[in-house]
């Protein structure tokens, strides 16, 4: 814990997926794709990565010109590059932006995300693959996730840092630990006795009512005898 830091300063995907870093195990899919991932970051990229801007989910015919329109609103644009495929030379869907001043590159940061450009709602994000050791880019399960703290959670960057994990004492231990399970246990065994005994009680009550109704039958019938010897007693009278 005494080298916790609230922006991670290398990636560790394990420790991006957590709210404050001190995950021990993922807790989804993605996290281990990107532990066991193998990514080598291009080499042959230039400019300076504290002033570009990630740009992605890109409509596919959405061209340089285009990106050069939208993002200059922001500040001067030092250079832009549109990931191309190099077979076909069609786009994958992400852009880098490169600024001339940090000012343009944060207020790109602030206003451009969720913004529709040739029908599609682009996410951008600074760029990390070169100032942060160990980068996974999104697409093999890496990444700080989204800007919405629903859904995949992930932290640790400039923009959305770690939370400060909360020093809980040591009788955490003694709560989940031998002693409560074996409280859960007599609470569990007193559930099952409370149980029987409502059972019993039930079976019990039944068997008082079958032999009260029983009792009322056998009554019922001794008076119908009853009756019937005086009725014909009061015949054999008249007679």
């Amino acid at each position: 814990m005494a080298d916790w830091a609230p922006i991670a300063k290398e990636y560790d995907p394990l420790k991006a997926g957590s709210i404050d870093g001190t995950d021990e195990e993922p807790h989804d899919r993605a996290i281990w794709r990107a532990m066991l991932a193998r990514y080598v970051p291009n080499k042959g990229v230039t400019g300076d990565p504290h002033l570009t801007l990630f740009v992605a989910r890109l409509n596919l015919q959405t061209t340089e010109e285009k990106l050069k329109e939208v993002f200059s609103r922001y500040g001067e644009i030092r250079k832009i590059r549109l990931v191309r495929d190099l077979v076909t030379g069609f786009s994958k869907g992400y852009a880098f932006v490169e600024y001339k001043e940090e000012r343009a590159l944060l207020k790109a940061h602030r206003d451009a995300n969720r913004l529709v450009i040739d029908q599609h709602e682009i996410f951008v994000d600074f760029e990390l693959e070169r100032t942060l050791k160990g980068w996974i880019p999104r697409r093999l399960g890496g990444g700080f996730g989204g800007k919405k703290e629903s859904g995949q959670l992930r932290f640790g960057g400039r923009d959305r840092p770690f939370r400060k994990p909360i020093n809980l004492p040591n009788m955490k231990n003694d709560f989940y630990g031998e002693g409560s399970a074996e409280k859960r246990n007599l609470s569990r065994e007193g559930t099952r006795d409370w149980r029987t005994r409502d059972r019993e009680h039930e079976r019990s009550r039944d068997k008082r009512w079958g032999e009260r109704e029983r009792s009322w039958a056998w009554g019922d019938s001794e008076r119908e005898r009853d009756r019937g010897r005086d009725r014909r007693d009061r015949k054999d009278r008249d007679r």
